[in-house]
């Protein structure tokens, strides 16, 4: 049996009915930038993300981008984060003129190590900007600690974590901001790009949204120099809508990761994800560890096989940040951050939407089984 790395079509054949009416009112009313569709999308995510103010964004990596730039973060300047992320999360700093300063990851959360914050902090160090990978939160508490006693803002890059919690706190409500992304793939996903900042901080949020319409208020007076990074209003809609659904789908990855732990539980060359015991996980992506090395396949092989088996999967991430080519002027090398590399030479994303089938998820356990021996 085909398996599929993600089924958006059996997503939408759940949802087509409101879907469809959602994005009728915004053609009818012909009120695609802004407006009220937009405004109950920003409302609804704040409030489900236990934040006072939610400004859209026309994608994640946009909402990362402009709260840099709303923070006067650039030239000169340094930000903390994880080599072990999605492109956005430092190309975004690159793009403010400021640095990148990456710190290694914890190999069992594949989150930023919090122990190595404080070094790596130089007079420069404006931000740290931890990523909530894979749909799990970061070690929070001692990254703010660091951040209260340096003075620094926390931007929580929470694009794979809407709806994850640490402590009962959630993905986006700690820091100085959060940022979410709305791409397809996402948990909560819309249909094309777009994304979400959420925060407390009142003036944080009215600069965010000053510099969305790049930098002017009112109209056409341009006090800053911002960026065209608004959330279209159909976006906004679907998002809402599927929004509502989001709980459920969440708890059917939950079922959907236990199954494959219990499958894989025996194999000591597999590693599945470590989700602490104080977060809630929400498993954007379910990523497991084929070990490189003690008597087990190197990754390549059970990858070939899947493909033989025509069974989805994906690598996150092949490079790490720290060694990719446009990066090299910040020189770093190989060795510099080994359990980022290491994990890059490891991990292996498998199916884990919430309309597997427990037939699928047999399918696709078995034929990792099929490779990585006893």
């Amino acid at each position: 049996m085909a398996v599929p790395l993600l089924d958006l079509v059996a997503q939408y054949g759940q949802i087509r009915e409101d879907v469809r009416a959602a994005v009728d009112e915004v053609l009818e009313s012909q009120r695609c930038i802004g407006g009220p569709k937009v405004a109950e999308c920003e409302r609804a995510v704040a409030e489900y993300s236990e934040c006072k103010y939610g400004i859209g964004a026309s994608s994640g990596t946009d909402g990362i981008l402009n709260v840099l730039m709303s923070l006067g973060i650039g030239a000169g300047d340094e930000v903390i984060t994880t080599p072990f992320s999605f492109f956005a999360t430092a190309g975004c700093i690159v793009r403010t003129g400021a640095t990148p300063t990456f710190v290694d990851i914890d190999p069992k959360t594949f989150n930023m190590d919090p122990s190595l914050i404080e070094a790596a902090v130089t007079e420069r160090t404006k931000a740290i900007l931890p990523v909530h990978l894979f749909g799990q939160v970061a070690d929070m508490d001692p990254i703010l600690e660091v951040a209260r006693a340096r003075g620094l803002a926390v931007i929580e890059d929470a694009a794979q974590a809407i709806g994850a919690t640490y402590k009962g706190r959630k993905a986006g409500s700690m820091g100085t901001a959060g940022c979410f992304s709305f791409f397809p793939s996402k948990n909560l996903g819309g249909v094309g790009d777009g994304g979400m900042i959420v925060t407390n901080d009142a003036t944080l949020a009215e600069q965010c949204m000053v510099m969305r319409n790049h930098g002017s208020k009112p109209k056409y007076y341009h006090r800053y120099v911002g960026g065209n990074f608004r959330l279209d209003a159909i976006q906004a809609a679907v998002i809402t809508v599927k929004l509502k659904y989001l709980e459920q789908w969440h708890e059917a990855r939950r079922a959907n990761a236990a199954y494959y732990d219990e499958a894989f539980a025996a194999r000591e060359a597999i590693v599945t994800p470590h989700a602490q015991e104080h977060n809630r996980m929400i498993y954007n992506q379910y990523v497991i560890r084929i070990r490189d090395g003690d008597g087990a396949p190197p990754r390549d092989q059970v990858v070939a096989h899947l493909d033989r088996k025509k069974i989805g999967h994906a690598i996150y991430y092949p490079v790490p940040l720290h060694l990719q080519e446009c990066f090299a002027d910040l020189g770093y090398r190989e060795g510099a951050l080994p359990e980022s590399e290491q994990a890059s030479r490891e991990v292996l994303a498998l199916p884990i939407y919430p309309e597997l089938s427990r037939a699928q998820q047999d399918e696709v356990a078995g034929a990792v089984l099929d490779v990585v021996g006893a």
